[in-house]
Protein backbone atom coordinates (compact mmCIF):
# COMPACT_ATOMS: atom_id res chain seq x y z
CA UNK A 1 0.00 0.00 0.00
CA UNK A 2 2.86 2.42 0.87
CA UNK A 3 4.47 1.75 -2.50
CA UNK A 4 1.19 2.42 -4.29
CA UNK A 5 0.68 5.64 -2.28
CA UNK A 6 4.20 6.82 -3.09
CA UNK A 7 3.89 6.07 -6.79
CA UNK A 8 0.52 7.85 -7.03
CA UNK A 9 1.77 10.90 -5.12
CA UNK A 10 4.83 11.10 -7.37
CA UNK A 11 2.65 11.41 -10.49
CA UNK A 12 1.62 14.74 -11.95
CA UNK A 13 -2.04 14.87 -11.02
CA UNK A 14 -4.54 16.33 -13.48
CA UNK A 15 -5.54 19.83 -12.31
CA UNK A 16 -7.25 22.86 -13.79
CA UNK A 17 -5.04 25.39 -11.97
CA UNK A 18 -1.69 25.71 -10.24
CA UNK A 19 -1.08 25.84 -6.51
CA UNK A 20 -0.05 29.18 -5.03
CA UNK A 21 3.19 27.64 -3.79
CA UNK A 22 4.07 26.58 -7.35
CA UNK A 23 3.63 30.07 -8.77
CA UNK A 24 5.57 32.02 -6.15
CA UNK A 25 8.12 29.39 -5.07
CA UNK A 26 11.10 31.20 -6.68
CA UNK A 27 10.27 34.64 -5.30
CA UNK A 28 12.95 34.37 -2.58
CA UNK A 29 15.72 33.44 -4.98
CA UNK A 30 18.50 35.98 -5.52
CA UNK A 31 17.87 36.01 -9.27
CA UNK A 32 14.08 36.22 -8.94
CA UNK A 33 12.58 38.33 -11.73
CA UNK A 34 9.30 39.01 -9.94
CA UNK A 35 8.17 40.34 -6.56
CA UNK A 36 5.36 39.12 -4.31
CA UNK A 37 3.24 41.42 -2.15
CA UNK A 38 0.50 40.37 0.26
CA UNK A 39 -2.49 42.68 -0.13
CA UNK A 40 -3.23 44.09 3.31
CA UNK A 41 -4.43 47.34 4.85
CA UNK A 42 -0.82 48.51 5.14
CA UNK A 43 0.02 47.83 1.48
CA UNK A 44 -2.92 49.70 -0.07
CA UNK A 45 -1.57 53.28 0.42
CA UNK A 46 1.74 52.28 -1.18
CA UNK A 47 0.26 50.62 -4.25
CA UNK A 48 -2.18 53.48 -4.80
CA UNK A 49 0.71 55.77 -5.77
CA UNK A 50 2.37 53.29 -8.12
CA UNK A 51 2.07 53.97 -11.87
CA UNK A 52 -1.02 52.66 -13.64
CA UNK A 53 -0.43 49.74 -16.00
CA UNK A 54 -2.22 48.23 -18.97
CA UNK A 55 -1.23 50.60 -21.80
CA UNK A 56 -4.83 51.78 -22.15
CA UNK A 57 -5.00 55.39 -23.34
CA UNK A 58 -5.92 57.76 -20.52
CA UNK A 59 -7.28 61.21 -21.21
CA UNK A 60 -7.95 64.25 -19.08
CA UNK A 61 -11.30 66.05 -18.88
CA UNK A 62 -12.41 69.66 -18.58
CA UNK A 63 -14.99 70.92 -16.13
CA UNK A 64 -18.11 72.89 -16.93
CA UNK A 65 -17.50 76.46 -18.05
CA UNK A 66 -20.14 79.11 -18.56
CA UNK A 67 -20.40 80.22 -22.19
CA UNK A 68 -20.53 83.87 -23.26
CA UNK A 69 -23.82 85.75 -23.02
CA UNK A 70 -25.39 85.38 -26.44
CA UNK A 71 -24.16 83.53 -29.48
CA UNK A 72 -20.94 84.77 -31.08
CA UNK A 73 -20.63 85.34 -34.81
CA UNK A 74 -18.34 83.10 -36.87
CA UNK A 75 -17.20 82.89 -40.48
CA UNK A 76 -20.06 81.52 -42.58
CA UNK A 77 -22.84 83.21 -40.58
CA UNK A 78 -25.35 85.28 -42.58
CA UNK A 79 -25.70 88.88 -41.35
CA UNK A 80 -28.49 91.34 -42.25
CA UNK A 81 -28.17 95.06 -41.52
CA UNK A 82 -30.93 97.65 -41.26
CA UNK A 83 -29.72 101.26 -41.02
CA UNK A 84 -31.90 104.18 -39.91
CA UNK A 85 -30.55 107.54 -41.01
CA UNK A 86 -32.24 110.96 -40.58
CA UNK A 87 -29.59 112.83 -42.60
CA UNK A 88 -31.14 114.40 -45.72
CA UNK A 89 -27.88 113.80 -47.61
CA UNK A 90 -27.42 110.22 -46.45
CA UNK A 91 -25.38 107.94 -48.70
CA UNK A 92 -27.33 104.91 -47.50
CA UNK A 93 -30.96 105.98 -47.88
CA UNK A 94 -32.85 107.36 -50.86
CA UNK A 95 -34.60 110.79 -50.67
CA UNK A 96 -37.60 110.56 -48.35
CA UNK A 97 -36.42 107.16 -47.08
CA UNK A 98 -35.43 106.77 -43.44
CA UNK A 99 -34.31 103.12 -43.30
CA UNK A 100 -32.03 101.18 -45.62
CA UNK A 101 -32.23 97.38 -45.76
CA UNK A 102 -28.76 96.31 -46.77
CA UNK A 103 -28.20 93.11 -48.67
CA UNK A 104 -27.50 90.08 -46.50
CA UNK A 105 -23.79 89.30 -46.35
CA UNK A 106 -21.79 86.32 -45.15
CA UNK A 107 -19.01 86.64 -42.61
CA UNK A 108 -15.82 85.99 -44.56
CA UNK A 109 -13.18 83.41 -43.59
CA UNK A 110 -11.10 86.23 -42.06
CA UNK A 111 -14.09 87.36 -39.96
CA UNK A 112 -15.24 90.45 -41.87
CA UNK A 113 -18.41 91.72 -43.53
CA UNK A 114 -18.65 94.41 -46.21
CA UNK A 115 -20.51 97.63 -45.36
CA UNK A 116 -21.20 100.06 -48.24
CA UNK A 117 -19.10 103.24 -48.22
CA UNK A 118 -17.15 101.91 -45.23
CA UNK A 119 -15.51 98.71 -46.40
CA UNK A 120 -14.66 95.67 -44.31
CA UNK A 121 -15.70 95.54 -40.67
CA UNK A 122 -14.45 92.73 -38.47
CA UNK A 123 -17.23 91.11 -36.39
CA UNK A 124 -16.16 87.46 -36.00
CA UNK A 125 -16.07 86.36 -32.36
CA UNK A 126 -18.50 89.11 -31.29
CA UNK A 127 -22.04 88.80 -30.02
CA UNK A 128 -24.77 90.35 -32.18
CA UNK A 129 -24.90 93.36 -29.81
CA UNK A 130 -21.15 93.98 -29.99
CA UNK A 131 -21.13 93.48 -33.76
CA UNK A 132 -23.92 96.08 -34.12
CA UNK A 133 -21.83 98.56 -32.11
CA UNK A 134 -18.80 97.86 -34.33
CA UNK A 135 -20.78 98.50 -37.52
CA UNK A 136 -22.43 101.65 -36.11
CA UNK A 137 -19.05 103.04 -35.07
CA UNK A 138 -17.70 102.38 -38.57
CA UNK A 139 -20.64 104.32 -40.08
CA UNK A 140 -19.98 107.46 -38.02
CA UNK A 141 -17.46 108.67 -40.59
CA UNK A 142 -20.13 108.88 -43.31
CA UNK A 143 -23.32 109.32 -41.23
CA UNK A 144 -23.02 110.38 -37.58
CA UNK A 145 -26.78 110.00 -37.01
CA UNK A 146 -27.06 106.43 -38.34
CA UNK A 147 -28.63 103.77 -36.11
CA UNK A 148 -27.98 100.10 -36.90
CA UNK A 149 -29.98 96.92 -36.34
CA UNK A 150 -28.17 93.64 -36.91
CA UNK A 151 -29.61 90.14 -37.14
CA UNK A 152 -27.87 86.89 -38.07
CA UNK A 153 -28.43 83.28 -39.00
CA UNK A 154 -26.00 80.58 -37.95
CA UNK A 155 -23.69 79.04 -40.52
CA UNK A 156 -22.26 75.57 -40.76
CA UNK A 157 -19.45 76.27 -38.30
CA UNK A 158 -22.02 76.85 -35.55
CA UNK A 159 -22.53 73.14 -34.97
CA UNK A 160 -21.32 70.13 -33.03
CA UNK A 161 -21.04 66.59 -34.36
CA UNK A 162 -22.27 63.46 -32.62
CA UNK A 163 -20.06 61.02 -34.47
CA UNK A 164 -20.91 57.61 -33.04
CA UNK A 165 -22.25 55.69 -30.06
CA UNK A 166 -25.60 57.53 -29.94
CA UNK A 167 -28.94 56.46 -31.38
CA UNK A 168 -29.16 59.36 -33.84
CA UNK A 169 -25.68 60.57 -34.84
CA UNK A 170 -25.30 63.69 -36.93
CA UNK A 171 -24.48 67.38 -36.97
CA UNK A 172 -26.50 69.65 -34.67
CA UNK A 173 -26.61 73.47 -34.61
CA UNK A 174 -25.12 75.06 -31.52
CA UNK A 175 -27.94 77.49 -30.85
CA UNK A 176 -27.07 78.14 -27.20
CA UNK A 177 -23.60 78.88 -25.88
CA UNK A 178 -24.31 76.91 -22.71
CA UNK A 179 -25.07 73.58 -24.40
CA UNK A 180 -23.31 70.78 -22.51
CA UNK A 181 -22.10 67.29 -23.40
CA UNK A 182 -25.07 65.53 -21.77
CA UNK A 183 -27.51 67.89 -23.52
CA UNK A 184 -25.89 67.06 -26.85
CA UNK A 185 -26.06 63.30 -26.21
CA UNK A 186 -29.74 63.74 -25.38
CA UNK A 187 -30.24 65.50 -28.74
CA UNK A 188 -28.75 62.42 -30.37
CA UNK A 189 -31.29 60.13 -28.71
CA UNK A 190 -29.03 59.01 -25.89
CA UNK A 191 -26.12 56.57 -25.80
CA UNK A 192 -26.47 53.30 -27.68
CA UNK A 193 -27.51 50.34 -25.55
CA UNK A 194 -25.20 47.40 -24.96
CA UNK A 195 -21.97 49.23 -24.12
CA UNK A 196 -20.05 48.04 -21.07
CA UNK A 197 -19.04 51.15 -19.10
CA UNK A 198 -19.52 53.61 -22.02
CA UNK A 199 -16.88 56.31 -22.37
CA UNK A 200 -17.49 59.82 -23.71
CA UNK A 201 -14.75 61.25 -25.88
CA UNK A 202 -14.66 64.92 -26.78
CA UNK A 203 -12.54 65.96 -29.76
CA UNK A 204 -11.72 69.67 -29.69
CA UNK A 205 -9.20 70.92 -32.20
CA UNK A 206 -6.11 68.72 -31.84
CA UNK A 207 -6.98 67.59 -28.30
CA UNK A 208 -8.97 64.59 -27.09
CA UNK A 209 -10.70 64.45 -23.70
CA UNK A 210 -12.49 61.46 -22.18
CA UNK A 211 -14.62 60.50 -19.19
CA UNK A 212 -16.97 57.65 -18.30
CA UNK A 213 -20.63 58.38 -18.99
CA UNK A 214 -21.53 57.12 -15.51
CA UNK A 215 -19.14 59.62 -13.88
CA UNK A 216 -20.56 62.39 -16.05
CA UNK A 217 -24.08 61.53 -14.84
CA UNK A 218 -23.01 61.52 -11.20
CA UNK A 219 -20.94 64.71 -11.30
CA UNK A 220 -22.83 67.63 -12.90
CA UNK A 221 -19.84 69.96 -12.49
CA UNK A 222 -18.02 67.83 -15.09
CA UNK A 223 -20.75 68.27 -17.72
CA UNK A 224 -18.58 70.57 -19.79
CA UNK A 225 -19.82 73.34 -22.07
CA UNK A 226 -19.44 72.70 -25.79
CA UNK A 227 -17.82 74.91 -28.40
CA UNK A 228 -18.51 75.12 -32.11
CA UNK A 229 -17.10 72.23 -34.15
CA UNK A 230 -16.65 69.98 -31.11
CA UNK A 231 -17.02 66.28 -31.91
CA UNK A 232 -18.46 63.72 -29.47
CA UNK A 233 -18.09 59.95 -29.55
CA UNK A 234 -19.52 57.41 -27.12
CA UNK A 235 -17.42 54.23 -27.09
CA UNK A 236 -17.10 51.08 -25.03
CA UNK A 237 -14.37 51.01 -22.39
CA UNK A 238 -11.21 49.38 -23.75
CA UNK A 239 -10.13 48.20 -20.28
CA UNK A 240 -10.25 44.48 -19.49
CA UNK A 241 -8.69 41.89 -17.21
CA UNK A 242 -8.11 38.16 -17.69
CA UNK A 243 -9.58 35.57 -15.33
CA UNK A 244 -7.88 32.18 -14.96
CA UNK A 245 -7.75 29.22 -12.59
CA UNK A 246 -10.29 27.73 -10.21
CA UNK A 247 -12.96 30.38 -10.68
CA UNK A 248 -16.46 30.08 -12.09
CA UNK A 249 -15.19 30.94 -15.57
CA UNK A 250 -11.94 31.65 -17.36
CA UNK A 251 -12.20 34.52 -19.82
CA UNK A 252 -11.37 38.07 -20.78
CA UNK A 253 -13.65 40.45 -18.85
CA UNK A 254 -14.40 44.03 -19.93
CA UNK A 255 -14.55 46.55 -17.09
CA UNK A 256 -18.26 47.16 -16.32
CA UNK A 257 -17.41 50.37 -14.44
CA UNK A 258 -14.53 52.81 -14.09
CA UNK A 259 -12.92 51.09 -11.11
CA UNK A 260 -12.97 47.32 -10.52
CA UNK A 261 -11.73 45.92 -7.21
CA UNK A 262 -10.26 42.47 -6.68
CA UNK A 263 -13.52 41.37 -5.03
CA UNK A 264 -15.45 42.76 -8.01
CA UNK A 265 -13.20 40.74 -10.31
CA UNK A 266 -13.81 37.49 -8.42
CA UNK A 267 -17.55 38.14 -8.57
CA UNK A 268 -17.41 38.93 -12.31
CA UNK A 269 -15.66 35.59 -12.82
CA UNK A 270 -18.55 33.75 -11.20
CA UNK A 271 -16.92 33.39 -7.79
CA UNK A 272 -14.55 30.66 -6.66
CA UNK A 273 -15.05 26.96 -7.32
CA UNK A 274 -16.19 25.38 -4.04
CA UNK A 275 -14.53 22.08 -4.88
CA UNK A 276 -11.24 23.37 -6.30
CA UNK A 277 -10.29 26.93 -5.32
CA UNK A 278 -8.01 28.02 -2.52
CA UNK A 279 -9.57 31.16 -0.94
CA UNK A 280 -6.19 31.88 0.68
CA UNK A 281 -4.51 32.00 -2.73
CA UNK A 282 -6.11 34.63 -4.98
CA UNK A 283 -3.39 36.17 -7.13
CA UNK A 284 -3.22 39.28 -9.31
CA UNK A 285 -0.36 39.19 -11.82
CA UNK A 286 0.73 42.58 -13.13
CA UNK A 287 3.64 43.92 -15.18
CA UNK A 288 4.96 47.46 -14.63
CA UNK A 289 7.19 49.50 -16.87
CA UNK A 290 10.91 49.62 -16.21
CA UNK A 291 10.71 53.26 -15.05
CA UNK A 292 8.30 52.27 -12.25
CA UNK A 293 10.80 49.94 -10.54
CA UNK A 294 12.20 51.16 -7.19
CA UNK A 295 14.78 49.36 -5.07
CA UNK A 296 13.01 50.33 -1.84
CA UNK A 297 9.70 48.80 -2.91
CA UNK A 298 7.89 51.82 -1.47
CA UNK A 299 7.43 54.30 -4.32
CA UNK A 300 7.25 51.48 -6.83
CA UNK A 301 7.66 47.69 -7.16
CA UNK A 302 11.07 46.07 -6.77
CA UNK A 303 10.61 44.21 -10.08
CA UNK A 304 8.63 44.83 -13.23
CA UNK A 305 6.70 41.62 -12.74
CA UNK A 306 4.58 41.59 -9.60
CA UNK A 307 2.32 39.01 -7.98
CA UNK A 308 -0.18 40.33 -5.46
CA UNK A 309 -1.56 37.64 -3.13
CA UNK A 310 -4.85 37.80 -1.25
CA UNK A 311 -6.30 35.76 1.59
CA UNK A 312 -10.09 35.85 1.50
CA UNK A 313 -10.47 33.85 4.70
CA UNK A 314 -9.88 36.75 7.10
CA UNK A 315 -11.38 40.22 7.58
CA UNK A 316 -8.30 42.22 6.60
CA UNK A 317 -7.87 40.19 3.43
CA UNK A 318 -11.49 40.68 2.42
CA UNK A 319 -11.63 44.40 3.18
CA UNK A 320 -8.28 44.99 1.46
CA UNK A 321 -9.32 43.02 -1.62
CA UNK A 322 -12.41 45.21 -1.82
CA UNK A 323 -10.22 48.32 -2.03
CA UNK A 324 -7.48 46.91 -4.26
CA UNK A 325 -7.98 48.25 -7.80
CA UNK A 326 -7.54 45.93 -10.75
CA UNK A 327 -5.60 47.53 -13.60
CA UNK A 328 -6.31 46.92 -17.30
CA UNK A 329 -4.69 43.69 -18.56
CA UNK A 330 -4.16 42.29 -15.05
CA UNK A 331 -4.45 38.53 -14.67
CA UNK A 332 -6.71 37.47 -11.79
CA UNK A 333 -5.77 33.91 -10.88
CA UNK A 334 -7.65 31.65 -8.48
CA UNK A 335 -5.17 28.97 -7.36
CA UNK A 336 -6.02 25.35 -6.72
CA UNK A 337 -6.53 24.18 -3.15
CA UNK A 338 -3.85 21.73 -1.91
CA UNK A 339 -6.66 19.81 -0.22
CA UNK A 340 -7.99 18.98 -3.64
CA UNK A 341 -4.69 17.26 -4.46
CA UNK A 342 -4.99 15.11 -1.36
CA UNK A 343 -8.54 14.16 -2.25
CA UNK A 344 -7.42 13.21 -5.74
CA UNK A 345 -4.59 11.06 -4.37
CA UNK A 346 -6.84 9.23 -1.94
CA UNK A 347 -9.42 8.78 -4.68
CA UNK A 348 -6.82 7.23 -6.96
CA UNK A 349 -5.57 4.96 -4.14
CA UNK A 350 -9.09 3.85 -3.42
CA UNK A 351 -9.71 3.15 -7.08
CA UNK A 352 -6.45 1.20 -7.34
CA UNK A 353 -7.33 -1.06 -4.41
CA UNK A 354 -10.85 -1.47 -5.74
CA UNK A 355 -9.55 -2.69 -9.08
CA UNK A 356 -7.02 -4.97 -7.35
CA UNK A 357 -9.77 -6.51 -5.23
CA UNK A 358 -11.88 -7.23 -8.30
CA UNK A 359 -8.91 -8.90 -10.05
CA UNK A 360 -8.10 -11.08 -7.03
CA UNK A 361 -11.70 -12.27 -6.89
Amino acid sequence: MAAVSFSVAACDLPRGAALQSEIIKKSDAEDADFSVYQVTKDLLPRVKDWPRTGNVARYSWIGKQKGPVGRTLLPGDAVTLSVWDSDENSLLTAPGQRVAQLQTSTVSPNGNIFVPYVGSVRISGMTESNARDAVQEALISISPSAQVQLTSEVGQRHSIDLVSGVNNPGSFPLQERDMTVLAAIALGGGASAGFQNPQVRLLRGNSTYAISLDKLFKTPSLDTTLRHQDKILVVEDESYFIGLGASGKEELVTFPKEHVSALDAVSLLGGLSDARANPKGILVLREYGQKAVRTDGIRGPENQRVVFTMDLTNADGLFSAGKFHINPKDVVYATESPVNNARTIFGLIGSTFGVAAQVSN
